[in-house]
């Protein structure tokens, strides 16, 4: 089952495309990561998967249905652009956003002092919004995303202002929020977050989406049949069965080769040749990670315009 459906989605602002028949299904109870280069489009079809704008053609579902005003409470985003009452009061901000969100003030009241304690920011609910560190208002911005449980959250650059300590705590919560039983829609340029969260990506380029589907599937698509080798004693050249590509000297005889067999071999042909020449005591797959496919995939584009 799909919590959210964009079919043929165009959007322009006059005379740019930042949007041309964009067609992407989220699956319920996944993280879905939307890539894509600076001015993509990602931004845009945010803004109208949370209505705040309107696509100039096609159609967006929620569980199934066509999107429509009732369905802002079911959804909990996060802009790149933070945006928080800096005068406000910790507490006070959460409360009148949680109310904002439909949430009765005993019911925010109970979300919001678990949230804070959860996030190690509770001693800080009395301070004004401008005497936290940006990390802190970083956190406070996370809460009221999710303080009203939404099921679908949508998530664009979570981690921009997080040391490495709280960036793991959010992508933590992330992971939780998704467990039980929420649906997150994940923008960010950080290719390493993609590789330890995401289960599906899509890919959008110059308005386009490109590339879609679970990131397993994408990864094994690019693969090139190349390996990973740790061995004793340096090789030496080309054999017509495999491509040796790069090859480092790690210690003493100790070398790493990353090595391509040719169309036709199979790896167990490439293990018997190398045992003839060298000891080796590593061998891996090279499977190419998200960041490799995103760069490919948009040089490819590029190349074909």
């Amino acid at each position: 089952m799909n919590i959210l459906e964009a079919k043929n989605v165009c959007k322009s602002y006059a005379a740019h495309t930042a949007l041309r028949n964009v067609s992407l299904s989220v699956p319920a109870q996944s993280v879905f990561g939307l890539l894509g280069p600076n001015g993509a489009g990602k931004t845009t079809l945010i803004r109208i998967i949370t209505q705040i704008l309107e696509p100039d053609s096609g159609e967006v579902y929620i569980n199934g249905g066509k999107l429509n005003a009732d369905h802002i409470l079911k959804i909990g985003y996060l802009p790149e652009e933070r945006g928080l009452y800096k005068k406000m009061k910790v507490g006070e901000q959460l409360m009148y956003l949680a109310r904002l969100k439909g949430l009765k003030t005993t019911d925010a009241r109970q979300r919001i002092k678990h949230w804070l304690k959860k996030l190690d920011i509770y001693q800080w609910a009395g301070k004004n919004i401008e005497d936290l560190s940006k990390g802190m208002q970083q956190k406070v911005q996370f809460i009221a995303t999710v303080l009203h449980e939404p099921d679908l959250i949508i998530l664009d650059e979570p981690f921009s202002g997080f040391d490495p300590v709280n960036a793991n705590l959010i992508k933590d919560e992330i992971l939780e929020l998704r467990r039980n039983g929420s649906s997150i829609i994940f923008s960010t340029h950080r290719m390493e977050s993609v590789e330890e969260m995401c289960d599906y990506i899509a890919l959008i380029n110059k308005s386009q989406k490109i590339l879609d589907g679970t990131k397993a599937d994408i990864k094994n698509a690019y693969r090139n049949n190349t390996f990973i080798v740790r061995h004793y004693k340096a090789l030496d050249g080309t054999t017509g069965s495999f491509r040796l590509l790069e090859q480092t000297q790690l210690a003493g005889d100790q070398y790493q080769s990353v090595i391509q067999i040719a169309p036709g071999n199979s790896p167990n042909e490439l293990l018997s040749i190398l045992l003839k020449e060298v000891e080796v005591f590593h061998f891996e797959e090279k499977i190419p990670g998200i960041n490799e496919i995103f760069i490919a995939k948009v040089q490819e584009e590029v190349i074909h315009e």
